[in-house]
């Protein structure tokens, strides 16, 4: 673009140019044939009734290239010229015009030849005097000119060429720099940023949005691994659950009510894979079906409502969703909230006694989720062990559960950078938030 502008601009300059020169070359000849043409009427005498021309010291000077007429007749011609060439024609035409006139003619040769005339008058006759001049030598100076003018825009054009490459190519130094670290440091989840200081304002915004890349990068990575390392070892606990009850199953003949306890273990815990995988399926369906959403982002409001929606809800159990604006997200991945928020909503439903709030909120850099009861609430002596791993409060209650929902529901919240905490404040039932970072 540098150079095609710099050409135009160039041809245009050098066409002006040229041009300019031409015309300043055209009227100096016409000024040196006018100082002539002076000269030779001082020699003309139309004073009398009849042109004279008198004679000087110096007419071997001024009859060249000199016609002078008296009227349409011609009284003298330079000697090395014809009297019908078209040199002579052409001063026979300006001579009978009776003003100052100027014209190109084309001698033998094709020779150009500048023709100037000067009219000179008298009481009782008029004359006019014509001069010529050769316009080769003011032509070989254009054309110098013109030879000149063109390598000077070739000179031109290499150096801002080089100059431009060198320009462009040194202001793209830093940008190509920044490319190369920004893949090196999304290859491997760097903490490195740009940031904005010691750079121009607009490498300042590149860096910017390139910093604002590598995050997300650096969460979908974290968000991947974190959600692939907390899956599998979900997945590991009721396979291994599976596995022990075989095992002991196994070991030695069993009663009928020994194998029917272990058939219902064993079926718990198939259940528990069916969610996990429903989970997965899930996300991918909401991925395939959103393919523009941000990965690592979540609307927290959607979540919560399809949540109760498929939670056995008992009947006397009122679930209600509160949340301040309509829209509140989550820097967590849709399938990590929902397995952190579904232990905590099956517990609060299984203990309410009639109501179960569910509250989200936007804070400073975080999002909170309130899941309220109005239960018994945790007992003050199990409220040490409420998230240890198998730990139950009463185990006889008559409810399903291996003690493992509140615990991973907390590692899993940490894991995304969040948490899950209990309220020993609240009163009556059991109060649960669950932070988490906001998206």
């Amino acid at each position: 673009m540098a150079l095609t502008t710099a050409a135009l601009l160039m041809t245009m300059l050098t066409v002006v140019f040229n041009a300019v020169m031409d015309r300043h070359l055209e009227h100096q000849a016409d000024d040196e044939l006018r100082d002539r043409a002076a000269a030779v009427a001082m020699t003309v005498d139309t004073s009398g009734p009849r042109v004279r021309v008198l004679e000087t010291v110096n007419d071997g000077l001024l009859d060249a290239n000199v016609w002078i007429y008296a009227g349409n007749r011609l009284l003298e011609r330079p000697p090395s010229t014809s009297g019908d060439g078209p040199v002579t024609e052409a001063a026979g035409r300006l001579a009978r015009q009776h003003e100052h006139a100027c014209v190109t003619a084309q001698a033998h040769g094709h020779q150009p030849v500048r023709l100037c005339s000067l009219p000179v008058s008298g009481r009782h006759a008029g004359a006019a005097v014509v001069t010529a001049l050769d316009l080769a030598p003011y032509r070989s100076s254009a054309g110098t000119l013109l030879l000149g003018s063109l390598f000077l825009d070739a000179v031109m054009l290499g150096c801002t060429y080089a100059l431009t490459r060198l320009s462009v190519g040194r202001a793209l130094r830093p940008v190509r720099t920044m490319t190369d670290q920004a893949t090196q440091w999304s290859a491997v989840g760097s903490d490195e940023r740009f940031g904005t200081e010691d750079h121009p304002a607009e490498l300042a915004r590149l860096g910017i949005s390139l910093d604002a890349l590598l995050d997300r990068i650096r969460t979908s990575l974290r968000h991947e691994q974190q959600l692939t390392g907390e899956l599998s070892h979900e997945l590991r606990t009721p396979l291994t659950r599976i596995i022990m009850e075989l095992d002991w199953w196994r070991a030695r003949p069993r009663t009928d009510a020994e194998t029917r306890a272990s058939h219902e273990v064993i079926a718990e815990a198939a259940q528990s894979l069916r969610t996990i995988c429903d989970t997965l399926l899930n996300e991918a369906r909401e991925n395939a079906l959103k393919p523009g959403t941000a990965p690592g982002t979540t609307d927290v409001a959607p979540v919560l409502d399809r949540l109760l929606q498929h939670l056995d809800t008992p009947d006397q159990v009122k679930t209600v969703v509160e949340t301040e604006t309509p829209v509140i997200q989550a820097g967590t991945a849709p399938a990590l909230v929902e397995r952190i928020l579904s232990p905590l909503l099956t517990n609060a439903v299984r203990y309410a006694h009639s109501r179960v709030t569910v509250s989200a909120r936007r804070v400073p850099g975080a999002v909170r989720i309130d899941v309220v009861d109005d239960g018994p609430g945790v007992p003050e002596t199990f409220r040490d062990e409420l998230f240890q791993p198998g730990r139950r409060a009463d185990p006889g209650d008559g409810h399903d559960g291996a003690g493992l929902g509140l615990p991973l529901a907390r590692r899993l919240a940490r894991a995304a950078g969040g948490d899950v905490t209990h309220d020993p404040r609240h009163t009556p039932g059991a109060r649960f938030t669950v932070s988490l970072p906001a998206g």
